[in-house]
């Protein structure tokens, strides 16, 4: 078997060796932010750590096990696809998305702020979710990332533009991957990183016992639930690992989270023509989410070229969807904009189309 390299960034591996080595971890930040600074560099380019770190880097670190092996912009330069390349020869996905909040209101009044990045990250090389509408759910699942292959898709992003937001709505289900994602969440948090807990969100199909211990372990983290259906009978047809789940139950672990928390939950919605889309959908769901404060995402279908057995929703029904929610139900509700250029992005969990929903409730 090859030899494998650790990633400089995997959070558990480096304290842990760092550790037997009778080293102090907290040069880790440090090493962390001359990496960050200086890519290519040398281990010994890295001043005043003890020698013997210098010997435990060269012998089982690297400053990245992976490669960006593509950097597609959009038509409109608002997005930038990253297709990174692992050590193994796996690839995953990541993607810069760009706005302007000062492009939106927020409450009817203009909205302060400036230009945005927000970065969409992998957990996983496939999924094991099986969503049938999904690209990624199609290839099923390959390997969890590590924790310093989750970070290394932020070290590249931020050599090209300065990444504001962090959202895990990329290749893979977060919660399957629960340690390297709480791991690298919290290592985005501190420094070299120094992102705030709020600037990240978790996207996640309803793993409930997944969502009861992310309160407990990271309180101040966004939400996402990949929710898609009003009924269980729905989700369960479009999203099999969604038997595991019970609606009820899920709704149950959401309030819970909540009131925790103390956050508006985003309820993301993928609209297919003629199975989730028609008027008592928006009913159902308007209904099923009336004791949770949320924000609803709706998020028209990206066909998955002949793959796909799903036709989009007429523009028509979706704004109809819309309207029932927020006129009816009094639920910020927000649709992917139409004028993002994204339609080279594979549609690899009906989530990553979001650009970051956290930042576009004024869209709304």
């Amino acid at each position: 078997m090859a030899f494998k390299w650790k990633s400089v960034f995997d959070v558990a591996a480096i304290k842990s060796d760092f550790e037997v080595a009778g080293l102090n971890p907290n040069f880790i930040p440090q090493i962390w932010k001359h990496v960050l600074k200086n890519p290519d560099c040398r281990w010994d380019d890295i001043p005043s750590l003890p020698s013997a770190a210098y010997h435990l880097l060269d012998s089982k670190f690297k400053p990245s096990t992976s490669t960006v092996h593509a950097a597609i912009d959009s038509s409109d330069l608002v997005t930038t696809k990253l297709l990174i390349k692992l050590q193994n020869g796996e690839f995953v996905e990541a993607v810069i998305m760009r706005y302007d909040t000062r492009l939106g209101k927020y409450d009817g009044k203009p909205r302060l702020g400036g230009p945005r990045s927000t970065l969409c990250v992998s957990s996983q090389v496939g999924c094991k979710m099986g969503c049938n509408f999904c690209a990624t759910g199609s290839m099923g699942f390959k390997s969890n990332l590590t924790s310093g292959e989750i970070l290394e898709q932020l070290v590249h992003a931020s050599r090209i533009s300065a990444i504001r937001n962090v959202v895990f709505m990329g290749m893979g289900e977060p919660l399957n991957n629960y340690s390297a994602v709480v791991d690298a969440i919290r290592a985005m948090t501190a420094f070299p990183f120094q992102l705030s807990p709020k600037k990240i969100t978790l996207s996640t199909v309803g793993i409930i016992h997944g969502i009861n211990k992310l309160q407990k372990d990271m309180p101040n983290l966004n939400l996402a639930v990949s929710l898609h259906a009003p009924v269980q009978e729905i989700r369960c047809q479009i999203m099999p690992a969604a038997r595991a789940f019970p609606l009820e139950r899920l709704m149950n672990a959401l309030r819970e989270y909540q009131t925790s928390s103390q956050q508006k939950i985003l309820i993301e919605y993928i609209m297919l023509d003629a199975v989730n889309d028609e008027e008592q959908h928006a009913h159902q769901l308007g209904k099923l989410l009336e004791t949770l404060q949320s924000v609803v995402n709706l998020i028209p279908f990206n066909p998955i070229g002949s793959l796909s057995c799903y036709s989009t929703s007429d523009d028509h029904k979706v704004v109809k969807f819309q309207k029932i929610l927020r006129g009816t139900y009094n639920i910020r509700t927000t649709i992917r904009l139409p004028d993002v250029d994204m339609d080279y992005l594979t549609s690899d969990t009906g989530q990553i189309h979001d650009l970051g929903a956290f930042e576009l409730w004024s869209k709304a």
